[in-house]
């Protein structure tokens, strides 16, 4: 089968789906303490990790899907884009529930509270409302009727996975591998970008540079 075909599509689409949906299966398993799953002591905690954990692995998996496609020339690889992008954003609102519901029991003062006063929750929270308009605006419908203005709408994604990282590693108190690891991916992913970036600027630069093949010959030096 070849990929790209329709028939690679149909087979590999729902496959994708349910591999995405697999880390909420098991915390739902853990919660209602099915099929052996034990989420541990501080089972919300675990929820929280989670859901924050798969929200920032599936966003940083978005991200890479171009620069993947610009090394390997899969094109096939943009089919998945959006799928991937709206579980990231799935998980991270699953993340921000089990925050506010369980671990805050729905008190907005202590939410609030945690707003003001604990930085990591705060740019957690910037992150999930920068994501939330890309969430809303990934249809065809909404790229016909935005325009051009949908794909520097849609470059919001790049602060939302540096607000994600950023809140992954001033959580975490002394093991800061698991963030590091995310950051260096984030440095590379973008970095990429930038470069690419470069190089269509040069590129542009240089034929708007280059000589125009009816331009008249230059005159000949004075003297000969």
């Amino acid at each position: 089968m070849r990929p790209g075909s329709r028939g690679f599509y149909r087979l590999t689409r729902p496959l994708v789906f349910l591999l995405a949906l697999l880390p909420f299966g098991f915390g739902l398993a853990g919660a209602f303490g099915m099929a052996g799953v034990d989420l541990g002591p501080n089972p919300v905690e675990a929820l929280l990790d989670l859901a924050g954990t798969w929200a920032l692995r599936l966003l940083l998996l978005t991200l890479a899907i171009t620069p993947l496609r610009r090394w390997t020339g899969w094109t096939w690889l943009l089919a998945y884009r959006r799928m991937l992008g709206l579980f990231a954003f799935f998980y991270l609102s699953l993340h921000f529930l089990v925050y506010v519901g369980l671990d805050r029991a729905l008190d907005l003062g202590l939410v609030w509270e945690d707003v003001a006063e604990r930085p990591f929750v705060t740019i957690g929270l910037l992150a999930l409302l920068l994501l939330a308009p890309l969430a809303v605006t990934s249809t065809r419908g909404w790229m016909r009727r935005l325009g051009r203005r949908w794909k520097r709408l849609h470059r919001l994604v790049y602060p939302a996975a540096i607000l994600g990282v950023w809140h992954t590693y001033w959580q975490v108190k002394l093991d800061t591998l698991e963030p590091t690891v995310y950051a260096v991916i984030l440095a590379v992913l973008l970095g990429s970008r930038v470069v690419n970036a470069w190089r269509q600027h040069r590129r542009k630069v240089a034929r708007r540079s280059a000589p125009s093949g009816n331009a008249a010959p230059a005159a000949p030096p004075a003297g000969h």
